[in-house]
């Protein structure tokens, strides 16, 4: 099983692949090279990505399959999407007024328990 380390355990900067080897063959190609987006994100959007491709994008039926409610399959959606940097300019909200209030409704999302704190920090971090 591959290693899923995308963050340095001392400092938490973003680590660099530097090296490929072929299984086949064992040759080594030494350099830098860039990492898919997918490898680069948390499990937990992995994993909501993997449920919502095998609802077929139906977010009603995600919303069962996770036993969540709609408004926090739409939290996660966009959560995931703004970890893989994935949002168009027609998908993302309109900015709020203050970066207080947009902060403060995120919190209360999580106090209500329509996001994780994983996902917050996602939305947090996207501002």
């Amino acid at each position: 099983m591959a290693n899923r380390l995308t963050r340095c355990p001392t400092c938490d900067g973003p680590l660099t692949v530097t090296e490929l080897t072929c299984s086949r063959c064992h040759i080594r190609i030494q350099g830098a090279f860039a990492g898919c987006r997918f490898c680069q994100v948390a499990p937990e959007h992995l994993s909501f990505v993997e449920s919502f491709l095998r609802c077929e994008g139906n977010l009603s039926r995600l919303g069962e399959e996770l036993g969540v409610s709609y408004p926090t399959v739409r939290n996660r959606l966009a959560a995931a999407l703004a970890a893989l940097g994935l949002h168009s300019e027609a998908s993302q909200p309109e900015p709020a007024a203050s970066p207080t209030r947009s902060r403060m409704e995120t919190l209360e999302a999580v106090a209500r328990g329509e996001l994780s704190i994983e996902e917050a920090l996602a939305l947090l971090r996207s501002q």
